[in-house]
């Protein structure tokens, strides 16, 4: 027997594994006791539509807050990284370094109850909260994705932009980060999927019903509904949101990939 009808028939035997695997699950399941736990009816229709309108809603604006913030500060910490100004460069390294290290749960609990402890004259709102922790946590990962971009552009787009007279910075905002962003846009989604779970931390902050994400709503569902039905509709909720932006990721991976230009070509 040749070395491709082996490996045809042992994945062949494995399929029948798998096949039998599931069948015999199937037949020793308790479909009735699964489909209360998981599946019941009348605990999803009572969830919707307040599941989609307030707490899909919410995660949907805390993580676009967030990631806005995040990307504008981890621009910023991406220059100073690059900079040939050494307490710019220490600063970025310092700060990035160390929210890279941190547990996004314990930044959260620090911009939510620290802040107001050191600083009782400063009231934030819980968007802002959320803003701030989401940013933070971000900008830490984005900063380093900007720099690898930013690098990634030929140095020739910068000498060529300062032979027409341009100044370092000029040239650097107008040629050199457009093409860096272009670069770097299918790990900045990937960053954007991330920080959407990351938001569901903001269920240690406290709520009311109006301002819960979707994490604190499954979990406040619990006390009133049996049963794991409120949580699987919560996920099938974050799936809503990441299913989609893991496809957009995809396809730019393919626009503007290192293949990108050659798929393009053929």
């Amino acid at each position: 027997m040749s070395k491709r009808k082996r490996a045809k028939l042992g994945r062949g035997a494995q399929y029948v594994v798998l096949v039998l695997i599931v069948i015999v699950a199937a037949l020793l399941a308790d479909w009735g006791q699964i489909q209360e736990a998981f599946f019941n009816v009348e605990v999803v229709r009572s969830l919707f539509p307040t599941v989609v309108t307030t707490a899909l809603v919410n995660t949907a604006v805390y993580t676009a807050l967030g990631f806005a913030f995040g990307l504008g500060l981890a621009l910023v910490l991406a220059l100073m990284r690059m900079s040939s100004v050494g307490p710019y460069r220490w600063i970025s390294g310092a700060y990035i370094e160390f929210f890279r290290g941190l547990p996004a749960l314990l930044v959260f609990l620090s911009v939510g109850f620290g802040i107001p402890n050191a600083f009782p004259n400063v009231d934030l709102n819980r968007k802002v909260t959320i803003m701030l922790a989401l940013g933070i946590v971000g900008s830490a990962y984005m900063a380093e994705t900007i720099r690898a971009g930013i690098k990634a552009v030929p140095g020739g787009q910068l000498e060529a932009a300062r032979s027409l007279g341009m100044s370092h910075g000029r040239a650097t905002m107008t040629i050199v980060i457009p093409q860096a962003f272009r670069i770097i846009l299918p790990p900045l989604t990937n960053e954007l999927i991330l920080l959407t779970k990351d938001s569901s931390l903001a269920f240690v902050l406290g709520a009311t019903l109006a301002q819960q994400e979707l994490t604190q709503f499954g979990r406040s569902a619990l006390t009133t509904y049996p049963g794991m039905t409120p949580i699987l509709v919560v996920g099938l909720c974050y799936l809503v949101i990441t299913i989609p932006l893991g496809i957009l990721q995809q396809r730019l991976e393919r626009r503007f990939g290192p293949d990108g230009g050659q798929g393009s070509k053929s």
